[in-house]
């Protein structure tokens, strides 16, 4: 234990930082708690004396925890996504999620974590570091075990991800684009009239069991009756961002950053004729999603 409070105020001064980083790695409050934690833990037990450089040493101390956190993340995601989904489902019901951690997702930007929690525990370490830090591959590649240039190649990587790459839009396709965040807008504010613009007199909504918790999937036809099913939806749709999936635009719903549902649209021109909704794990999984 500390004989004399220096090195204390050295790890207080340092707490939010650290906190602040472990959140953008892992993308859960509570686990980001549990990584600085784990660091004061080790910060207490070690002869810091020949230790230069305390704020580095504990920015690699955090680095390794978090990463290994994200590895034993990846080896049970099927697992805990299908459970996450169906706890969380029914939080954002009650407005139950709690406020801290929206309120950390919020000055993060939901979008942001969709993407980085697509990316793997090598690739958002890397990004988090180098392009939210500003930490140098070297210094990154010693935390990481690695040379520096695979380093780069990660955060490469991860940063063509979280862009989704560079393209040129057409009209009709900004015009969808424009369609998906009015449709956004006006399920946010219950604006039913702005709905029933966006939609097709005929439009399909099909959503999986996996949304709605029954035994089938769940088909619903008819502007009117899509419109209400939306605003039906105006709780969940504060955690709900525009995004590319598969190229296309769409809505996803990642509470806290974990993705737990993707909204599809098809259109005719720039008119919505149908909407698929699917919560069901394995589907997730193998969207491609970008940041829009």
């Amino acid at each position: 234990m500390f004989e004399d409070s220096s090195e204390l105020d050295c790890f207080e001064a340092e707490r939010p930082r650290l906190r602040a980083l472990a959140y953008r790695m892992l993308g859960s409050a509570a686990e980001a708690d549990d990584a600085v934690q784990e660091a004061w833990l080790r910060y207490d037990r070690t002869d810091l004396a020949p230790v230069r450089n305390q704020a580095a040493w504990l920015t690699k101390v955090v680095t390794r925890v978090c990463l290994n956190l994200l590895r034993a993340r990846q080896t049970r995601r099927e697992e805990s996504l299908e459970s996450f989904t169906s706890d969380w489902l029914g939080a954002a019901d009650d407005d139950r999620v709690p406020q801290e951690e929206a309120e950390l997702a919020d000055s993060i930007g939901l979008a942001l974590l969709v993407v980085l929690d697509r990316l793997s525990p090598a690739e958002r370490v890397a990004f988090v570091l180098h392009d939210m830090f500003d930490v140098g591959f070297g210094d990154i590649a010693h935390m990481m075990e690695r040379n520096p240039a695979a380093v780069r190649q990660l955060a490469s990587r991860a940063r063509a991800k979280v862009r989704g790459g560079a393209g040129t839009k057409t009209a009709d396709a900004s015009r969808r684009h424009q369609a998906v965040e009015a449709y956004l807008t006006a399920t946010r504010t219950g604006d039913f009239e702005a709905l029933l613009t966006l939609l097709d007199p005929q439009v399909e909504l099909r959503a999986d069991p996996e949304v709605t918790g029954a035994a089938g999937p769940l088909t619903l036809q008819g502007a009117l009756v899509v419109a209400k099913s939306a605003l039906a939806a105006g709780l969940r749709a504060r955690h709900t961002v525009p995004a590319l999936v598969d190229g296309g635009p769409a809505l996803v719903m990642a509470p806290l950053g974990r993705l737990s549902l993707v909204i599809l649209f098809t259109f005719t021109g720039s008119t919505i004729t149908a909407i698929d909704i699917t919560a069901a794990p394995s589907r997730l999984r193998a969207f491609d999603i970008t940041l829009d």
